[in-house]
């Protein structure tokens, strides 16, 4: 028998359409939530992510929500507590990533990525407050281990991320006691479009001898969601150790 221990409960993931938050928004079904997923560009994805939560036997959501738009926001948490009625977990996974050298790196391109990796979680748990408030409930942002490593060629996408990191704990402190916040750092996860020889680079790389998995990065967001919610403001590295090397 599978152990249903957010069977009442509902989590809201953004960006839950494809890659690692649709295996995020898989898992908290799998553990008995009623899941909502966000999407911008991918509403094939999402619907389809929604209907495999659906199978479950939960209730599903696919709403569109552009994270770095506060009206957007709004209303996508607006269609979510209508359609739930309430919000126990949020899962900030929307995220750009994006490479280019430091000094090429055109205003633009750092906006945009700020605007999704910092903002958009900023906004999301900001109009989520309140819900998550009256059911004392979580967040788990996914940060990277980029931001607590710098990696060249991804200087925007790292600053981003440890800039996520830090208001991971700034959330901590100011949502306590009702919220606990808590952040999982996905080192090298491989994922189906990527080149065989870096997958094999990082693998033979990293301590564990091996890449990480979705699968790896959701069960880490399930700690969070399930354990004790006395453990708030920490930042979890799901990396097999690479961040060791």
């Amino acid at each position: 028998m599978p152990n249903l221990i957010l069977s009442g409960k509902s989590a809201m993931v953004t960006g839950g359409a494809r890659r690692i938050g649709r295996q995020i928004a898989l898992a908290l079904a799998q553990a008995g939530a009623d899941v909502g997923v966000t999407w911008r560009n991918s509403q094939p994805e999402a619907e389809a992510t929604a209907a495999g939560i659906a199978a479950m036997g939960r209730r599903s959501l696919a709403v569109e929500c552009d994270v770095r738009s506060e009206a957007s926001v709004q209303e996508a948490i607006r269609k979510f507590l209508s359609k739930f009625g309430r919000l126990d977990v949020l899962v900030n996974n929307a995220a750009v990533f994006d490479t280019a050298p430091l000094e090429d790196i055109s205003v633009a391109a750092w906006d945009t990525v700020f605007a999704t990796n910092a903002r958009g979680p900023f906004l999301v748990a900001r109009e989520a407050l309140p819900a998550l408030r009256a059911v004392q409930g979580r967040i788990v942002n996914i940060g990277s281990l980029g931001g607590m490593h710098a990696w060249p060629g991804h200087a925007h996408y790292c600053g981003s991320k440890a800039a996520l990191h830090m208001l991971t704990q700034a959330m901590a402190r100011t949502f306590a006691p009702q919220v606990s916040v808590n952040c999982v750092a996905p080192g090298w996860i491989e994922m189906e479009d990527a080149a065989p020889e870096t997958c094999a680079r990082f693998a033979a790389r990293t301590p564990m001898q091996r890449n990480g998995t979705a699968e790896d990065v959701a069960q880490a967001v399930l700690f969070f969601a399930t354990g004790p919610s006395f453990v708030t403001g920490q930042i979890l590295a799901v990396d097999g150790g690479l961040g060791l090397v």
